[in-house]
């Protein structure tokens, strides 16, 4: 077998490109100018095909690793971050530290909706989950002025959810109700319906609490799997609420 070698990778992903989803990937992922991923470069590489590259090369080693996670290509990133992820899961106490420390250093690679969605749950979440006392982390990067670091903090909740535990999912989803951004939106409506999927009492507390001043799409996200009657219900709070400008400094994009 081969060893593992970052130039190896590079090299296959080259091989593996498709020009046409790279001429795809930068629209689908809003990379033109002034677009939240300004800037970001696409090989043209599907997820499954970088799964199974990351799988052949779970064995790189760190620095090399490091180089990965800063690269300007886009799938270069996640192909890294895909293994960070592969030996977190089968790491022991102290390897689940290392990695974890060594994600939060190259936390700056986590710039796109689909890296982030990667990495918090199943990495950054699920160490805060054996390490309450470093949850506060999170909140930090609610207040981020860094679109990505606010995702951060509220997808990496989710593995708090799925141990039954939601409330720093409610807390975070409540310091970032005034978010200006879509993706923020889309990611506390996505966990607001995830802590309903498990304790729908808690879900419907919340948005009986705040629906009138949650941004609508982040309503539709949190509502989605309701009944119609109920969806409507929630909608109709929405609909009613006073023109009451939004608190100042509170999660801006």
């Amino acid at each position: 077998m081969n060893t593992p070698s970052i130039e190896a990778i590079q090299d296959e992903l080259a091989r593996a490109a498709d020009p046409e989803k790279a001429a795809f990937y930068p629209r689908f992922f809003k990379t033109g100018p002034g677009e939240y991923a300004e800037g970001d470069v696409f090989l043209g590489v599907t997820v499954p095909e970088q799964r199974r590259i990351a799988k052949r090369h779970k064995d790189l080693p760190l620095e090399q690793l490091g180089a990965l996670l800063r690269s300007e290509l886009h799938e270069h990133r996640l192909t890294g971050f895909l293994i960070l992820v592969t030996r977190f899961e089968r790491a022991d106490g102290a390897g689940r530290h290392r990695l974890f420390v060594f994600c939060r250093e190259h936390l700056a690679g986590l710039n796109n909706w689909d890296l982030v969605d990667t990495v918090a749950p199943k990495l950054l979440g699920e160490y805060l989950l054996e390490h309450p006392e470093l949850t506060p982390w999170l909140y930090e990067l609610a207040r981020s002025p860094v679109l990505w670091e606010r995702r951060i903090a509220i997808m990496s909740t989710q593995a708090f959810i799925r141990a039954g535990d939601f409330k720093d999912t409610l807390k975070l989803a409540e310091l970032l109700l005034h978010d200006e951004h879509d993706l923020i939106h889309k990611a506390v409506g996505w966990m607001l319906r995830e802590v309903g999927n498990r304790d729908l009492a808690s879900e419907e507390t919340f948005l009986d609490r705040h629906a009138r001043e949650m941004p609508r799409t982040m309503l539709r996200y949190a509502i989605e799997k309701f009944p119609k009657a109920k969806r409507e219900h929630y909608l109709k709070r929405k609909l009613s609420r006073p023109n009451i400008p939004s608190p100042p400094g509170r999660g801006t994009g």
